[in-house]
């Protein structure tokens, strides 16, 4: 099944990183992915949200996603089902490098859907949205 993984260096601390990322009120404000998330970043905690619909660039999906992971300068990670259509955890990991992290992002995805998907087109249509996001969320910490 398909792994969408990106990395990048934002110039910031763990915790600055991921109090951004747990901000889920303010997503519409900066994530081009994710564009609409509500509710509170704890453990178990569901989450109506709104994705850019990669498969399809004009749609979006609108979905509840509960956190399956959750701690504080480390790690935020949410997964989200349609039975038998589509299984995915998106995540993102902190690690920190020097005076600033290390983020590793991505998603692991199963399903009918998601075993449509080539590799190709995973590199061409899921990658770069998911660097875009990278890219915005070192942004949006450095204007902090």
């Amino acid at each position: 099944m398909p792994l969408i993984r990106t990395v990048a260096l934002i110039p910031a601390l763990p915790e600055k990183v991921w109090d951004v990322l747990a901000d889920f009120s303010r997503y519409a404000e900066w994530n081009p992915l994710n564009l609409e998330a509500h509710g509170e970043a704890r453990l178990g905690a569901r989450l109506p949200m709104v994705f850019s619909n990669l498969a399809r660039p004009t749609g979006v999906v609108r979905q509840t996603v509960t956190l399956v992971a959750c701690e504080r300068g480390r790690s935020l990670a949410w997964a989200g089902r349609i039975p038998l259509l589509f299984n995915g955890r998106h995540h993102f990991e902190l690690e920190p490098e020097g005076e600033g992290t290390r983020l590793r992002h991505g998603e692991d995805l199963h399903g009918l859907i998601p075993a449509t998907f080539s590799a190709a087109q995973i590199s061409r249509d899921f990658v770069p949205a998911y660097e875009a996001v990278n890219r915005a969320l070192a942004e949006r910490v450095a204007a902090l």
